[in-house]
């Protein structure tokens, strides 16, 4: 019983790590990149 505790609460933390890193591992910059083509 205690090794399927163990094995849910694995998954559980696997699911955090993985919903955190796809949130923050690409952040983008607050200000929009300005486009030297258009300033002309």
């Amino acid at each position: 019983m205690w090794v399927l505790m163990i094995e849910a609460i694995v998954a559980f933390f696997l699911l955090v790590f993985i919903v955190w890193w796809t949130m923050y591992s690409g952040k983008k910059p607050t200000t929009p990149p300005q486009d030297k083509d258009t300033a002309e």
